[in-house]
């Protein structure tokens, strides 16, 4: 039977993402010793209802403490104790004390203290799905970082070598995920750990789907743009994608990260186009903060690997490979789930947490040094 205490060997660990498009949680199980991606499990996924949703956009840009906040984290923590307890339920039984990675739903991120103190908030406790669940949960990944200094994100990074690795890559390549946000991680699958100097490069490349699907709420009452249907209706208006490449974070030198809501000013320009053609330009703006962050990268990936849910808008796909100088395809060329990447994420840094290997350094999030962050939480 495999054991969560044990130092060395293999373990299995179910990772958690609520990512910031607000779509719901995803679930996933990996096996790992920490290093090597060993083997994937089952996956599961719960939507937020409307209702749900509605609660944690409230609480968005907000801070422990203020209003709906305790209601947001609510929300968070009920829907990922159902999601939980169903796909445990679906591990073999000589899985042992399989290990939780809760990552939270992020209300607000500001590591860089425009606002004040040097924080980043996460909504929910894991020491409570600890005690629902009966199992022991590593959470709050983020604090740590931030606290020594670094952007707190990405956190990916770490995991997607280990991908590579698995996949037998063997040249520099690209992962990139479109969430809300989008992050992207230069590799070079050669060299023999994430922690070797030149091995990754990351940081937030702007925003993704998070624009969008405000638009789309606000103007249409509907979720997103599927599949990028509005937006290959509509025509780019490429002045207003080079003013957006005016905004700050792109002179910003990497590690670099973005809290959701940071371009919402930036990105008032498509106010007076019509509804194709705001979603063309706002699918364009993502594919185009892409591109410009191929500028930071030590040397030309062979390929890009496409995660999240921007890979299944068509509209964004074309703008990614009409606008990057490398191929572009979904994660699934090589094999893994784009769905459920981050999910398995957080199952693997729960592992690194939990055995006191590092999750984060300085050419991930601009740390100072390695660090593990995360606490963790056993049931009484």
């Amino acid at each position: 039977m495999l054991k969560t205490g044990a130092k060395t060997g293999p373990v299995w660990a179910v990772g958690t993402m609520s990512g910031t498009s607000l779509d719901g949680v995803d679930a996933a199980a990996l096996l790992t010793d920490g290093h090597a991606i060993l083997d994937f499990g089952p996956t599961a996924y719960r939507p937020y209802t409307p209702a749900e949703r509605g609660a944690i956009h409230r609480a968005l840009g907000r801070w422990p403490g203020q209003d709906g906040v305790a209601e947001a984290a609510e929300v968070v923590e009920t829907a990922h104790a159902e999601l939980l307890s169903a796909l445990l339920a679906d591990l073999p039984e000589e899985a042992g004390e399989v290990l939780i990675g809760f990552h939270g739903q992020t209300l607000a991120h500001d590591p860089n203290g425009l606002h004040g103190a040097r924080r980043t908030h996460q909504a929910g406790d894991g020491a409570v799905l600890a005690e629902v669940l009966g199992r022991p949960v590593v959470w709050d990944f983020r604090s740590m970082d931030v606290e020594m200094g670094g952007q707190g994100a990405p956190l990916v990074p770490f995991f997607h070598f280990a991908c590579a690795k698995w996949a037998g890559l063997s040249a520099p390549c690209a992962f990139l995920n479109l969430g809300g946000v989008g992050n992207v991680t230069w590799l070079d699958p050669r060299l023999p750990a994430p922690e070797a100097e030149g091995a990754v490069l990351a940081f937030d490349t702007g925003p993704a789907n998070a624009p969008i699907d405000d638009l789309m709420r606000r103007r249409l009452g509907a979720t997103a743009d599927i599949g990028g249907a509005l937006a290959l209706s509509g025509r780019v208006e490429e002045a207003a994608v080079t003013a957006f490449l005016g905004h700050r974070h792109f002179f910003r030198m990497p590690p670099k990260s973005l809290d959701r809501n940071e371009f919402a000013a930036a990105l008032s320009f498509v106010d007076r186009l019509d509804d194709a053609d705001a979603v063309a330009t706002l699918t364009a703006c993502a594919a185009a903060a892409v591109a410009r962050g191929f500028e930071h990268f030590p040397s030309p990936p062979e390929l890009i690997l496409v995660s999240g849910g921007g890979r299944l808008n068509a509209a964004l796909m074309a703008e990614l490979a009409a606008r990057l100088p490398c191929a572009v395809a979904p994660i699934e060329k090589i094999g893994l789930d784009g769905d459920m990447l981050e999910a398995q994420a957080f199952a693997y840094l729960a592992v690194r947490v939990a055995r006191g290997l590092p999750t984060s350094g300085p050419s991930t999030t601009g740390v100072a040094a390695l660090v593990g962050g995360g606490k963790v939480s056993r049931p009484r």
